[in-house]
């Protein structure tokens, strides 16, 4: 469980990698795991219909398209471009990693 998301600092990135490790050992569970995840790594940024639709448009995809990579219905994509809905969970970490490291990164 392993997250590639900038630490807040030095110290809570080592801290992490240990509590990592830790958990890949077996001796941290997954509850305590994530809440050293919050603790030490910085949230993802919100994405409102401007930005959401800009990446879209960026990477010159439909909203099918778009949609099907994020694992998600177009019609959630559409309400996402339009503001009725919010990404959030799974779907928002996709969109940062897509609009960070590209759509190579999720292919």
């Amino acid at each position: 469980m392993t997250t590639k998301t900038k630490a807040k600092s030095q110290i809570l990135e080592a801290v992490h990698e240990t509590a990592a490790d830790l958990h890949r050992l077996g001796f941290i569970d997954k509850r305590k795991m994530q809440k050293y995840e919050l603790l030490c790594l910085e949230p993802i940024p919100a994405y409102d219909s401007t930005k959401i639709r800009a990446l879209r448009a960026h990477l010159q995809l439909s909203q099918v398209v778009f949609a099907a990579v994020l694992n998600t219905s177009p019609s959630t994509v559409r309400k996402w471009e339009i503001g009725e809905k919010q990404p959030s969970g799974p779907s928002l970490k996709l969109l940062n990693l897509i609009d960070r490291k590209g759509l190579e990164a999720v292919l």
